[in-house]
């Protein structure tokens, strides 16, 4: 929840000392929003996570006996939770690799390289679902962040020469607007 519009490096600042406090579901349903709110201010959208962490927790906490839901469709009733962050959680928390992740980095790559047409989230997973293999879905998502990350960030370059680009040449002059 909290690496929405956040970069992994401020996230990861963050959790680092909120995850020293905070060990269980119960420990953040217990949380004060004002205190909550203050230790994650760095990220952006700090209330509204912080309504939306708290909120969860306390459900997790009262509703499911403090266990994360193991599917999409349990996840997905909790506040923040949609179809990406419930995929997330199912595949890095129990190694269910339910459904692909599609943030805005799986989706730059498969509108640029002509995977779909949509540009929902939610449908451009279901697009990805049906090209890949179920067996390589877990690696969609982190692959493709890390191939944004390291070889081919979103402005605009030259990529001819990028592994993927060399096997479908056509995404070196495709750039998809950002929404």
């Amino acid at each position: 929840m909290l690496s929405a519009q956040c970069t992994d490096k401020v996230v990861n600042r963050v959790t680092e000392k909120l995850f020293k406090k905070y060990k269980t579901p119960a420990d953040f349903a217990k949380a004060k929003s004002a205190v909550f709110q203050k230790e994650i201010s760095s990220i952006p959208f700090f209330r509204n996570k912080t309504n939306a962490i708290l909120g969860t927790a306390k459900i997790i906490d009262d509703d499911f006996g403090g266990a994360v839901p193991k599917s999409e469709k349990e996840l997905v009733t909790l506040p923040g939770i949609g179809y990406k962050t419930a995929h997330v959680v199912l595949g890095e928390l129990y190694d269910l690799w339910e459904g692909i992740a599609t943030d805005t980095h799986v989706r730059r790559f498969a509108l640029r390289f002509d995977l779909t047409d949509n540009r929902d989230l939610t449908k451009i997973s279901k697009d990805l679902e049906e090209l890949v293999p179920k067996k390589d879905w877990k690696y969609v998502n982190n692959g493709l962040v890390l191939y944004g990350r390291y070889l081919c960030p979103a402005r605009k370059h030259d990529c001819e020469n990028h592994p993927l680009t060399k096997i479908w040449p056509q995404a070196a002059a495709r750039w998809p607007k950002a929404k």
